[in-house]
């Protein structure tokens, strides 16, 4: 983004002062994104008003237990007209509170009752909340199939009528989820760019041409994401999808029987294979050996939000066992110190990127360059 600061301060005009409330699970990220944006406003660029420079947007706040689970949102300092941005991580399973003398792990619907609790503490008084939120809460719930709830349109809808303006998140499940609030902000955003740059600077001897490279979609759900880093590098793409047995459920999903490959002949390249979430990683494993048995290179997979439910064991033998090369995923979820070690895992980090997200609105500058990263890649490929 090498002219994108200029555009966003040479007139800077933020509509409301700036503030940051940090959630118990995005506090790392959250002290990142705070510190890109310290760094920018207290800079003597622009038509800048000392009143929006700050030693920290953080706002002071706090969601404490009662020992019986209850909790409840406390906002320490002011916000009364404040442009005020929450930041979410609802996939920190990490955090704890005590409940009858033991330790309890919060789920996503203890972050998602804090974000709730923390809205409501505002009382009205800030002049708009906008919810950073990277990994929807519910958004793996976003369709129904049968009599089921749909997790993630009811917590859209819950949000907008509470007085949330806008939801920034990222790679979302099924982007159709936000049909669910016309009339409320949604933008959803890809860290294609970063991802991509996280690949060449692990892997700088890397060919991305034609003859030497392709992209595999894991499955139909993920067409869109492929298809978009195929069209990009302009190589070829190929599809998994998956047969399922829908006489049986297992842990809530019908089981793969079997994944079917389309497409182009993968033998002697190197493939990229992009995904929004890695859970378990029983079918990206599974599908990374039926492309060693058509004799590709080497494969790299890539998730917006590297969660490995069961842990690494499997992928740490998969990964000796060379069937694959490296996984790389982004820190807009919770990842633990362990996967940081791994050395088969490559991270990218989205705090600039949230960051310039937030500094854009803030000021009611167009997020449209942020949502388009082609011209980033292409110059990063020049590069």
């Amino acid at each position: 983004m090498p002219t994108f600061f200029s555009e966003v301060f040479d007139d800077a005009s933020p509509v409301a002062p700036l503030g940051l409330i940090v959630l118990e699970g995005a506090k790392d990220l959250g002290k990142k994104v705070d510190d890109y944006l310290v760094k920018w406003y207290n800079q003597d660029v622009g038509n800048r008003n000392p009143r929006f420079k700050k030693k920290s947007f953080i706002v002071d706040s706090v969601c404490p237990r009662f020992t019986s689970g209850d909790g409840k949102g406390m906002i320490n300092d002011s916000v009364r007209g404040d442009d005020l941005y929450i930041i979410c991580d609802v996939g920190n399973y990490t955090c704890t509170y005590t409940l009858f003398g033991q330790q309890n792990h919060m789920s996503p619907d203890d972050h998602y009752a804090d974000l709730k609790r923390i809205i409501a503490a505002a009382g009205g008084k800030a002049e708009r909340i906008t919810v950073v939120m990277p990994m929807l809460y519910g958004g793996r719930q976003h369709r129904r199939n049968g009599r089921e709830s749909l997790d993630g349109a009811q917590m859209l809808q819950e949000l907008y009528e509470m007085g949330v303006k806008d939801i920034i998140t990222f790679d979302a499940h099924d982007p159709r989820i936000q049909n669910a609030v016309p009339l409320m902000g949604f933008d959803n955003f890809f860290p294609t760019y970063q991802i991509m740059k996280a690949l060449l600077t692990s892997f700088p001897n890397i060919n991305l041409d034609k003859d030497h490279f392709m992209i595999v979609s894991p499955d139909e759900g993920a067409m869109n994401r492929n298809v978009y880093y195929a069209s990009v590098l302009g190589v070829d793409l190929g599809m998994f999808y998956k047969r399922r047995d829908y006489t049986k459920v297992v842990n809530g999903k019908n089981p793969i029987v079997a994944h079917e490959y389309i497409g182009t002949d993968v033998a002697g390249k190197d493939i990229l294979v992009a995904d929004d979430i890695i859970a378990t990683g029983d079918s990206v494993i599974r599908l990374c050996k039926e492309l060693k048995e058509k004799g590709c290179g080497k494969i790299f997979l890539t998730a917006t939000y590297g969660l490995f439910t069961e842990g690494f064991d499997k992928f740490d033998k998969a990964y000796e066992d060379g069937l694959f090369t490296a996984v790389l995923s982004t820190n807009l979820t919770y990842n633990r110190p362990e996967l940081l070690a791994r050395p088969w895992y490559v991270g990218a980090d989205l705090s600039k990127f949230i960051a310039y997200i937030i500094s854009s609105c803030n000021q009611n500058k167009s997020v449209t360059p942020l949502m388009s990263s082609a011209d980033r890649i292409h110059e990063l490929l020049g590069k």
